[in-house]
């Protein structure tokens, strides 16, 4: 018994669905389910196109040619046909040939997306730029327009960013060159944090549509976050090289200055912007920053009053305000506060920052009640948006304790780079850290640099990490490291860091979470220093509790998360102090205020560093400083800010009882 005539092509249909999908990521596979289908069906035109193309893709273009070029003469009015035949005809390098037939097809169907980029892609190959780019803009202005597409933007816009992958993922498994989708799907990932996978999404872009200025801006944004400042210079000046005035471009450039620590044209860069686009909100902020970061306290406010005259509802302006923590605000700034805040709803940025600022203000007036509903407003807002899982961090600490042991630490005995240049400052941020570094930094031979995140870069590269869902191989992954892996990642360090510093012989890495890696960088560079900047556990979490971060320190935002991570730090520093005896030192904060040259002395001692009266001066040395704590460090040591906490005292039973056994070890008189 034989099937019908109408099963046979239910059959040949379903066979011709598999052989498409099979193209992209199984080209050999689909020729083999073509050739079956054309022993049943010879000189069936549409699995001559799939075969064709199968070839295409195996770089077998004499074959595809073979297949295509009879198929277009024949099928003279086909579209689809004359695009694959121009993809042949470029991908053997005919230029001339494939312009003309992709100009056919456009001729054909004018509204094919598809048909517009591949054009694009040709006349940018011939070197005519200018058509490239016009055939560019016609490609997105019709595919952004496309159904699908806009559905992923609105659901990004929307917030549902799960949505947006999901959708932005199905329009490149059915159009993996679609670049579009591809920069949209980048986007989507750099909102998540997941900077690697956007930045080989956009690479992947910009090797399809060198041409797309778009995608190219999102490149160096990813690695501008990735901390790779060459690249993202080098980036940035292409598209300069193309629109030399363009604000957008200048501005990413200024930031890319300031996170090389180049303040000066950086400043320069933002005063040429704002004297053409005076009305720039977000400009003069980072302008304001930038001139905070090098000490000119007068025009920094100055920066940040003119943002708000322009923008009174951008909340981080008046934080900014509030952060430089030497600032106090008059009446009027604090009811114009008041007016934009909201009972329920509005940009959370904006009130979160708000809600900070307000908090400050009102401690400055010493009305505490008031400054900590308005601390716990901005901080409950922020971890509405900013999730922290202390289990994590349990599990984290737990796996580092159990990895680095006695047996670990002999192994690995004189392995690593030998460099001495590190000197590494940890702990919790608001411990006294940048009072260490401005101290240390008023030496000769140290130089400050900034909260570096190379470390933690190693600790992410090593593991492996390929998303939030997957589980990192980093510490374990260590043990099938040779000791020329070691070396290597000691001395990846000091390469990567290299741009941060001039001449200075030493150089501080601020970054506090690196308490969590001191078995790492041990490991890779055991000549490093290491300083544990710590705080009495109710000042430091506290002054957690208060500061809004501008990322990161997610467990800040609680009373009991903050204590328990406190615990957890503790913890794993009673590890490293017991496993490298005499490796760390500790600077206790209420020592430093208590016993400042002593302290001074001792910190020198350690690091190995002969005695300046400098240091003791530390808050006369001129240098940038990105900290919150930057204009609290260009004055003397004062002992106010020691025992803040105690004003909050009747707020702070959570954080107590987070911190339980801990408070016996640092009691409270």
């Amino acid at each position: 018994m034989t099937k019908s005539n109408k099963g046979v092509q239910e059959d040949v249909k379903i066979a011709l669905q598999n052989a498409a999908n099979l193209l992209v990521q199984q080209p050999q596979n689909a020729e083999q389910q073509a050739l079956e289908i054309l022993k049943i069906m010879p000189d069936f035109d549409p699995v001559l196109h799939i075969l064709a193309a199968s070839y295409r893709f195996q770089g077998k273009l004499d074959q595809a040619l073979e297949i295509i070029e009879p198929l277009a003469k024949r099928l003279s009015n086909v579209a689809p046909i004359w695009l694959e035949y121009g993809m042949c005809l470029g991908d053997a390098q005919r230029g001339v040939e494939a312009i003309n037939a992709l100009r056919k097809a456009g001729e054909i169907d004018p509204k094919s997306a598809e048909i517009w980029q591949a054009m694009a892609s040709q006349l940018y190959i011939v070197g005519d730029h200018v058509n490239s780019q016009k055939a560019f803009d016609h490609y997105l202005k019709m595919f952004t327009t496309a159904p699908d597409f806009v559905k992923a933007v609105q659901a990004l816009q929307q917030g549902k960013t799960a949505q947006a992958e999901q959708l932005t993922r199905d329009i490149v498994k059915i159009q993996p060159t679609n670049v579009a989708a591809l920069r949209l799907l980048a986007e989507i990932g750099l909102q998540v944090n997941q900077f690697k996978d956007s930045q080989g999404l956009l690479e992947r872009c910009l090797e399809l549509a060198p041409y797309y200025h778009h995608a190219r801006h999102n490149y160096v944004i990813s690695l501008l976050r990735r901390q790779e400042l060459e690249a993202a210079m080098q980036q940035i000046e292409i598209l300069l090289s193309i629109e030399p005035t363009n604000s957008n471009y200048l501005v990413l450039k200024a930031a890319i200055l300031v996170r090389k620590g180049d303040n000066q044209p950086a400043l320069a860069i933002y005063k040429k912007v704002l004297k053409e686009h005076p009305n720039q909100a977000k400009v003069q902020l980072s302008y304001g920053h930038t001139l905070k970061t090098v000490g000119k306290l007068d025009e920094a406010i100055a920066a940040y009053r003119k943002c708000i005259e322009i923008s009174p509802s951008t909340g981080e302006t008046y934080w900014s305000l509030a952060n430089l923590k030497t600032f106090n605000f008059s009446d009027d700034d604090v009811n114009n506060m008041l007016e934009q805040v909201t009972p329920e709803g509005g940009d959370p940025d904006d009130q979160a920052h708000l809600a900070f600022a307000l908090g400050k203000a009102y401690e400055d007036r010493k009305n505490y009640d008031k400054s900590f509903e308005f601390y716990k407003r901005g901080n409950a807002i922020r971890r509405l948006h900013h999730r922290y899982d202390p289990k994590i961090n349990i599990y984290d600490t737990v796996r580092q304790i159990q990895f680095f042991n006695e047996k670990f630490i002999a192994d690995h005995e004189g392995q690593g780079c030998p460099s001495p240049d590190p000197i590494f400052v940890v702990g919790l941020p608001r411990a006294g850290s940048t009072l260490i570094e401005q101290i240390l930094a008023s030496h000769s031979q140290v130089e400050g640099t900034a909260e570096l995140t190379d470390i933690i870069g190693l600790s992410r590269q090593i593991g492996d990490r390929k998303n939030a869902r997957t589980v990192s191989k980093y510490p374990e992954i260590l043990t099938q490291m040779s000791d020329d892996d070691f070396r290597e990642l000691g001395e990846s360090y000091i390469k990567t860091t290299r741009i941060q510093r001039s001449t200075s012989p030493y150089f501080i890495d601020k970054m506090p979470n690196n308490f969590q890696h001191i078995g790492l960088i041990h490991s890779i560079l055991p000549n490093a220093k290491i300083i544990d900047a710590r705080r009495h556990p109710m000042g430091g979490c506290f002054s957690g509790f208060k500061q809004l971060f501008a990322r990161g320190q997610t467990f800040t935002y609680d009373l009991t998360d903050i204590g328990h991570y406190y615990r957890d730090y503790v913890k794993l520093m009673d590890h490293w102090d017991q496993l490298l005896p005499n490796r760390v030192l500790r600077v206790q904060y209420e020592d430093m205020v208590a016993d400042t040259e002593n302290q001074i002395r001792r910190l020198l001692d350690y690091c190995g560093l002969e005695f300046e009266e400098g240091c003791l001066r530390f808050y006369e040395t001129q240098r940038a400083i990105r900290t919150p704590s930057a204009e609290q460090v260009r004055q003397p040591i004062y002992t106010k800010g020691v025992e803040q906490w105690r004003n909050y005292e009747t707020h702070l039973d959570p954080l107590k009882k987070a911190l339980g056994p801990l408070l016996e070890r640092y009691p409270i008189e």
